[in-house]
């Protein structure tokens, strides 16, 4: 038998082993896993209604800077400051995005595997920029507010620092491995 078709036979049979798993667990411990379950998806339910606000906020702030020419304007005035570090103009789009939205990265990502060469440093240098920060804003935006956090500030300067060090480290990576 070979890595592949063992690894086919553990991905279809993992979930229902964790699920039968969990309801064994559940009726030796004598817990009414219906009614827990039950009970826990009315309170996902609950905090899904109230982050949507925070979502729209978001994916309004993303929309507003790609279509204002915010970041254009940025690529201008930065283009020779990133010149002189070997990192490519197109990037910065990833650079600044990369706090507010996973997903709209992704699709700045996407733009730019499809216009430079997958091997490209462009595309690897994007590639390793999306995976070594964090989405700091959204995570303020919707997980704070889901439990009411009011206070941000310490958290802010905190995602914003590790954010800058994220990109200042994937710059040393992407050059030290691909230049």
């Amino acid at each position: 038998m070979t890595l592949k078709s063992i690894m086919d036979v553990i991905s279809v049979w993992l979930i229902p082993l964790i699920i039968i798993a969990v309801l064994t667990f559940g009726l030796i411990k004598k817990i009414p896993v219906y009614e827990v379950f039950i009970d826990g998806a009315k309170d996902g339910l609950k905090i899904t209604v109230e982050i949507i606000p925070y979502l729209l906020a978001i994916m309004v702030a993303v929309g507003m800077l790609r279509a204002s020419g915010a970041i254009e304007l940025l690529q201008t005035i930065l283009g020779g400051i990133l010149n002189k570090f070997d990192v490519p103009v197109d990037v910065l789009p990833v650079m600044i995005v990369r706090s507010l939205s996973g997903s709209a990265v992704l699709g700045l990502f996407s733009d730019i595997a499809s216009q430079h060469d997958v091997e490209s440093y462009t595309t690897k240098l994007a590639a390793i920029m999306v995976g070594s920060s964090e989405t700091t804003f959204y995570i303020l935006a919707v997980y704070f507010g889901a439990v009411g956090i009011k206070k941000l500030r310490h958290a802010l300067l905190t995602g914003i620092l590790s954010d800058c060090v994220g990109i200042i480290a994937a710059i040393a990576v992407a050059r030290w491995l691909f230049l």
